[in-house]
């Protein structure tokens, strides 16, 4: 069979369906990646057939910016007017022919890839989204249902069927049932799987005996690093005064001269692999990105989240409910209080505790092959996915 996997945005929009994509190729299926023309070259070197499909890619800025206060209200218009506006309909109708010319049996999105499901639903082809969004909260009615609406009626869609089209067949969750906001809850056709993190993980997400001295990670992903103003800096002097090793990574656009000489228990990297850091952190200083933030999860990890934008406030939000983070202010927070708070989150035993929880609970996930087989079953039958 034939599966179109396709997603708006960078990195973060593409790794979440990689395992799923990877599990049906090797069951000898087809597999071709439709993305913005920015993201071909990194499809690509992952080892994936891609073809451009139109839009202004929203990626790391080529420039070091400086760090501006949280604005939720702009993160939604982000979400009303970028990726459900101007993205989905400059990807719609290169989606479309892309479509006809190929012809599909399954669309499998990114769950923010709306032109995905507009091309999907226009050719009768079922599609699937995958999460990328955790804690849920933007992909509300009053934040997307008009661009939506329109954008069907552009493509002689029902407008009316706008938000029941996002979830219609199947909805692949790679995060806990218990993380997302309850004030959001997923329909019916959701499945939850492990997150990606463990699927490339070398262990089985549980962490290993604490080191001597513990290991606090520090990331700031893959966009928002070049957003960060002074951020690295204050974060590094904090926690580096601490008896801990300090392992950063600060992404490829940013040189590592930049920030200086460190103290011997700072290790500065632009890249390392997310699950294996993870698998040897014993505290997570973060951004609170949905990738970082589960995959943290995942490995029973506490966090100290300082969120600069997007749905990171959301994921600090539902974070610091479940009990398993610290949430400071990006802008205002100095490097001594940072540097407290990462203390305070390793020394406190029901951070520690309450994440283990939930890393129990993904422990017991079926994995990327449950989905893959749900992805098959769903190409074959063409009828949404039977309810549980």
């Amino acid at each position: 069979m034939r599966f179109l996997f396709t997603f708006s945005g960078g990195t973060g929009h593409f790794l979440p369906t990689t395992p799923f994509a990877t599990v049906l190729r090797e069951r000898g299926h087809e597999i071709i990646y439709a993305c913005q023309e920015a993201m071909v070259p990194a499809v690509v070197s992952a080892g994936w057939h891609a073809v451009a499909t139109g839009g202004a890619t929203l990626l790391a800025p080529a420039v070091r910016r400086a760090l501006a206060p949280v604005d939720r209200l702009a993160e939604e218009r982000a979400i009303r007017q970028s990726f459900a506006g101007l993205i989905a309909r400059e990807r719609a109708g290169r989606l479309r022919e892309l479509a006809a010319e190929w012809r599909p049996d399954l669309v499998v999105r990114d769950e923010v890839d709306f032109a995905g499901a507009v091309a999907a639903e226009a050719h009768g082809i079922p599609h699937a989204s995958v999460v990328v969004i955790a804690a849920g909260g933007f992909l509300r009615p009053e934040v997307i249902g008009e661009p939506l609406a329109a954008l069907r009626a552009e493509h002689g869609l029902d407008p009316d069927d706008a938000m029941s089209m996002l979830h219609r067949y199947l909805t692949i969750v790679p995060a806990p049932s218990s993380y997302r906001d309850p004030a959001d809850p997923l329909p019916a056709t959701a499945r939850y799987v492990r997150p990606a993190v463990l699927e490339s993980a070398r262990g089985e997400g549980r962490p290993p005996a604490p080191a001597t001295p513990p290991t606090v990670y520090f990331t700031l992903g893959t966009i928002f690093h070049q957003e960060s103003g002074d951020l690295f800096r204050r974060v590094i002097a904090g926690v580096s005064k601490l008896p801990v090793s300090v392992l950063v990574t600060v992404g490829r656009e940013i040189d590592l001269a930049e920030l200086g000489g460190q103290p011997p228990n700072v290790r500065v990297e632009q890249f390392l692999s997310a699950a294996d850091t993870l698998a040897v952190s014993d505290v997570v200083v973060s951004h609170a990105g949905s990738g970082t933030v589960i995959g943290s999860l995942a490995f029973g990890l506490p966090q100290v989240l300082l969120p600069l934008g997007a749905d990171q406030p959301l994921n600090a939000d539902r974070c610091e409910a479940l009990g398993v983070a610290a949430v400071l202010d990006a802008v205002t927070s100095t490097a001594d209080a940072i540097g407290a708070a990462t203390a305070m989150v390793w020394q406190d035993p029901s951070y520690r505790t309450k994440a283990g929880l939930i890393r129990d609970e993904i422990a017991v996930l079926p994995d990327a092959r449950h989905a893959g087989s749900l992805l098959e079953q769903l190409a074959r039958s063409r009828a949404p996915v039977s309810r549980a």
